[in-house]
């Protein structure tokens, strides 16, 4: 297979293709092409390319104009802390940064100066020593995961292009006409699966600010600004993670009202999604399908589709080699090539820590983490996304995270839904307790602030980091095992 290139994919198509679409400007081929001709000059003396901004035409250009130049991109998510931020800057050793928050690299006190304006951006520049990367690195994928020091994966070119054609591939049957990219983009999962599919489909892609999809930063996520973009944008094509379509869900379900007709297809990944979900999703006509990735396989590696879905993460993209070993999923693709300041990764296939099966018809059931499972003090066994996912299914609440290693009964850390009643919740998690077996049972619960990276409680994809959490709420979960659970529905006071 000839090596890909950028250029020779815009060139493929009629000159005024539109490609890239923010609420000011259509970037169509032709222009894309000269313009990354020109950052191919731009980026010249350049080695390691960080970029801090918001989605944008401008992000999507500084990210394949880094490959065009041969160099490496190092995204930076919006919501690191400045010691994350720091850490993935001298780590990678970064030269050049690319930035709308110029005063946030400033006050890193690394060196980093003011050189240039590019594309409403500022191009900041330091002097520093090269750091040893794995030979072929285009792109490092810093992920905050379950502890605080940020961990850079080194990919390679070739696997997130499998990746991108792995997915349009998949897709190639849904009448997409054009996405919206609602995921932060320093997220690979919006990078590869958002921008690279689509515009290897020659598939336009909506770029607005955070702000204007409902991100909201420490406050939270505004659903109806989602919507409404959906409907201004007229996108077919969207990725959530599990927390933003849910909240879209019950604002729809609230306001009587359905998802804009032309939605053909919304991928849901990055933390287990609970199947109630879809199934809410889908009855205001949300056209959810639940997909399966990580950052080492370069996004994707297993997505649902109309006509082949089910209650599971659906079947293996082309591009990747899945088993399972131990109980565990074991990934394998061209993407991973090793962590910064680590030895090159010695082998392709990948131990992803998830817990899972194949079912008969070759579709990935997920089945917990590994690493998460809980052992109560009479020795059972048991997976904390279990109980998870039959909260996270009901309404009333909107995140959960289940606790019990080496208790006698398991708890809960709750966040309710906007407006939920103490006494309607109580009532749920009854229902929920008796659905279950006893030794999985909640014997108690409390209703705590919500789990968000800008207090590092979640991580970017909504996935809650439970050390931190179980740390940060230490005191708390304590307090629950010091009296007994009530014969009735026992729980924390409601706050």
């Amino acid at each position: 297979m000839a090596e890909f290139s950028w250029l020779d994919e815009f060139a493929r198509h009629p000159a005024d293709t539109p490609m890239l679409l923010s609420a000011q400007r259509c970037w169509r081929a032709g222009e894309l092409r000269a313009e990354l001709l020109r950052l191919q000059e731009l980026l010249a003396e350049s080695r390691v390319i960080g970029v801090l901004a918001d989605n944008s035409p401008a992000w999507v250009l500084a990210d394949i104009g880094s490959q065009v130049a041969g160099k490496v991109h190092l995204p930076l998510p919006g919501f690191f802390t400045p010691a994350q931020l720091r850490h993935a800057l001298g780590r990678s050793g970064a030269d050049t940064v690319i930035t709308d928050q110029p005063e946030r690299i400033g006050a890193l006190d690394l060196g980093f100066c003011v050189t240039a304006r590019w594309q409403g951006l500022h191009w900041m520049r330091r002097v520093v020593d090269a750091a040893p990367l794995p030979p072929g690195t285009t792109k490092i994928s810093f992920t905050s995961g379950s502890t605080g020091t940020p961990k850079g994966v080194c990919l390679a070119h070739a696997g997130l292009m499998d990746t991108a054609r792995a997915v349009g591939a998949r897709l190639l049957d849904v009448p997409l006409a054009s996405h919206l990219s609602a995921l932060p983009l320093a997220l690979l999962l919006e990078n590869v699966a958002g921008v690279y599919a689509p515009l290897l489909r020659g598939i336009a892609v909506h770029l607005r600010p955070l702000e204007a999809i409902g991100w909201r930063g420490a406050a939270g996520f505004d659903p109806a600004c989602l919507d409404r973009t959906v409907r201004e944008s007229a996108a077919s094509s969207l990725i959530l993670v599990p927390e933003l379509l849910k909240a879209w869900a019950a604002w729809l379900s609230a306001t009587g009202r359905q998802a804009a007709p032309g939605l053909r297809f919304v991928a849901v990944g990055g933390a287990r999604v609970a199947p109630g979900l879809i199934v809410q999703a889908r009855a205001r006509a949300i056209p959810a399908y639940q997909g399966y990735g990580l950052t080492e396989a370069g996004s994707v590696v297993c997505l649902n589709l109309p006509g082949d879905d089910g209650d599971d993460a659906g079947a293996p993209l082309r591009h990747a080699q899945l088993r399972i070993a131990d109980g565990e999923v074991r990934v394998s693709t061209r993407a991973f090539l090793g962590y910064v300041g680590a030895p090159a990764a010695a082998a392709a296939e990948f131990a992803t820590g998830d817990l899972g099966h194949l079912d008969a018809r070759g579709h990935l059931n997920l089945d917990g983490r590994r690493g998460n499972l809980l052992i109560t003090s009479f020795g059972r066994n048991v997976s904390p996304e279990w109980i998870e996912a039959l909260l996270l299914a009901e309404p009333l609440i909107a995140q959960a995270v289940v606790v019990g290693d080496g208790r006698p009964a398991l708890s809960a850390l709750l966040v309710p839904a906007a407006g939920a009643d103490a006494s309607a919740l109580a009532s749920r998690i009854a229902d929920i307790n008796a659905s279950l077996p006893d030794y999985a049972r909640l014997a108690h619960w409390t209703v705590v602030a919500p789990f968000s990276p800008a207090d590092g409680l979640a991580t970017g994809n909504g996935r809650p980091v439970r050390a931190r959490i179980a740390e940060r709420y230490a005191e708390r979960i304590a307090a629950l095992y010091a009296e007994p659970p009530t014969s009735k529905d026992p729980h924390d006071v409601f706050l």
